[in-house]
């Protein structure tokens, strides 16, 4: 997929959010055949669905925490630490 002609913003990141959505959907069309305009599904299922992609997205931040060496208690830490500083920038 080329860039987009017509950038949606003036904001760069936006851009290419938007730009990763439409080959993202180009890319589901083509794998499945159909758009997010199917009318074949029921409520439950888009449900189903979104819950299956939330749980996949917390197990890939799970192993990227594993990766990186990120323990539950380093995150409070960093989360204190940031804290402190902007009261020390008050």
């Amino acid at each position: 997929m080329e860039s987009l002609k017509t950038p949606f913003s003036t904001d760069s990141i936006v851009n290419t959010v938007v730009q990763r959505f439409i080959q993202r959907s180009e890319f589901g069309q083509k794998k499945y055949g159909v758009t997010l305009d199917r009318t074949d599904l029921k409520t439950a299922d888009w449900i189903q669905h979104m819950q299956e992609e939330l749980m996949d997205a917390i197990l890939y931040l799970e192993k990227l925490k594993t990766t990186l060496g990120i323990s539950e208690g380093l995150l409070t830490e960093q989360k204190e630490d940031v804290i402190k500083e902007a009261a020390t920038k008050e």
